[in-house]
């Protein structure tokens, strides 16, 4: 069960948004909204899981901060959307994971399998925020923006229509 915390107005490089921050008892999770989605459907919406190594340091090893920047793009070409940031850095192990794991990456493998190489599951991030937020929203459906069906998933199993799926990738 989320809590709404606080809310404010955000300009970005791609419009202003209003940032919501909610709290489920264990973490914060921003939403950030451009236009008006109460009673919308196929509202744009992107679930991102946050990424120190990206957003923070500007790392050019993942794609996070690529994908983020699309879909602000998108969002603002469309007018309306929708921003969830999820506090679950390194798929939900956390930053030491991320870490830990990157000499086995930098052999080519994946980030999943990299991941369970140093000890920690492939995928541990939980999308259910997502869901909670967009309930609260009133948004009625969304495409997403995403290239995780786990995603999709999750938000469909938790009573979220979608009604399409682009890919964020470069």
């Amino acid at each position: 069960m989320i809590v709404k915390l606080a809310e404010t107005n955000i300009k970005t490089k791609f419009g202003e948004f209003k940032e919501t921050l909610f709290y489920n008892g264990q973490k914060e999770s921003h939403a950030l909204v451009m236009g008006n989605v109460d009673g919308e459907e196929d509202v744009l919406c992107r679930v991102h899981s946050s990424c120190i190594f990206a957003h923070h340091f500007n790392s050019i090893e993942c794609d996070c901060r690529e994908q983020m920047e699309i879909s602000q793009q998108l969002i603002q070409k469309a007018g309306k959307g929708i921003v969830i940031w999820l506090e679950q850095e390194g798929k939900g192990n956390g930053h030491f994971a991320l870490i830990k794991s990157i000499e086995h990456k930098k052999k080519g493998i994946s980030q999943a399998e990299a991941y369970e190489k140093v000890g920690f599951i492939k995928d541990g991030r939980d999308f259910t925020v997502a869901a909670e937020i967009l309930d609260f929203l009133k948004v009625k459906s969304v495409k997403m923006l995403t290239n995780n069906p786990d995603k999709v998933k999750t938000l469909t199993t938790h009573g979220i229509t979608v009604t399409g799926i682009k890919k964020t990738e470069l």
